[in-house]
């Protein structure tokens, strides 16, 4: 399937198919319910989505598996390196870095805003000193970085009906919608690393602080205060995801069926964290594959529809059809 998508996006050099190719293994290994939404995408705009969120997932690896022996200040040299790779490569310099060398060209491509990268790696940054905030707006300015930008760097990609302008605000919350979604349901993996994404004043709010987090992480024990900051932070989530929501019309409709679906299985991740009782630091929710297979055969449907649309001629009224080309169909 690799070789069918680099064929139809028309990349044809050797090193850069390997760059794209090792690219799409980190997205399919690390983010499975995007990797499952994008094989929805045409064949021709997933090397793109895969170079996006391989490099992302590259920077965030550099950041939360440092390796044995790895200082904070060794994975900020590994980051400062990472940067100085990726403006070197987007002011057109030669790059060894598979990652690097998929993503520049995907920038270059399609046209990607370079501050775009530049805020991402500056949240990543920051994960490596901050470890809570404060209130929710100190939140979405590391989110900015950490997530909305992911939203931005992929209308291009996408394309829309309207002026990217107009859908960039629902993309990027989008992004945020899915972001917030993690930080629900790894809060617990994310204490175990010394970080609190979920606000203090959300928190304190309902009674909660730190240490109790920590308590009931160690003990095992439950405290109906953390399950109603944790609803809390849900009912917070779901805002976020009707912010998002208008964007989806606003998508080049082949576009519409993966992102559509990854809307669904993110909104379903919250449906399982209910569904648990919100026993997030205890055990992680999941989807379950019934739910995820019944969403992902709906995606399908959609781009069948799509299709059909696609090859249907508009016909005035009173005049006999006539033939037109049919658009080669994405495997």
């Amino acid at each position: 399937m690799t070789d069918r998508e680099l064929d139809a996006a028309g990349i044809t050099d050797p090193l850069l198919r390997a760059s794209y190719a090792h690219c799409r293994r980190l997205n399919s290994r690390h983010g499975k319910t995007y990797f499952l939404a994008t094989r929805l995408l045409p064949a021709a705009r997933r090397p793109a989505v895969h170079a996006l969120y391989g490099f992302a997932r590259w920077a965030d690896d550099l950041v939360d598996e440092p390796g044995a022996g790895r200082t904070t200040a060794g994975r900020a040299a590994a980051l400062d390196a990472l940067q100085r790779c990726l403006e070197d490569g987007l002011r057109g310099a030669p790059t060894t870095e598979p990652v690097v060398r998929a993503v520049v060209h995907t920038a270059v491509r399609y046209g990607i805003d370079h501050r775009h990268f530049r805020d991402f790696l500056a949240s990543m940054r920051s994960d490596l000193t901050v470890t809570d905030y404060p209130t929710y707006a100190d939140l979405r300015r590391y989110m900015h970085g950490s997530a909305a930008v992911l939203g931005l760097q992929m209308l291009p990609v996408l394309g829309t009906v309207v002026p990217q302008e107009e859908a960039a605000p629902h993309a990027a919350a989008l992004g945020v919608a899915f972001q917030l979604t993690n930080f629900l349901r790894d809060v617990g993996e994310d204490l175990d690393r010394g970080r609190v994404y979920l606000p203090a004043e959300l928190l304190a709010a309902h009674g909660v602080d730190r240490g109790l987090l920590r308590w009931s992480r160690d003990t095992g024990a439950r405290d109906p205060r953390i399950t109603a900051a944790l609803r809390a932070a849900a009912d917070l989530t779901r805002e976020v995801y009707r912010e998002a929501a208008p964007g989806l019309a606003l998508l080049d409709p082949p576009s519409r069926p993966c992102i559509r679906t990854a809307f669904v299985l993110y909104g379903a991740i919250l449906d399982a964290v209910r569904d648990d009782g919100y026993a997030v630091l205890h055990r992680r929710a999941v989807v379950t594959r019934r739910r995820r297979a019944a969403t992902a055969a709906g995606g399908l449907a959609r781009v069948a529809a799509t299709r059909l649309t696609a090859r249907r001629p508009v016909v005035p009224p009173g005049r006999p059809p006539r033939q037109v080309p049919v658009p080669e169909e994405a495997p």
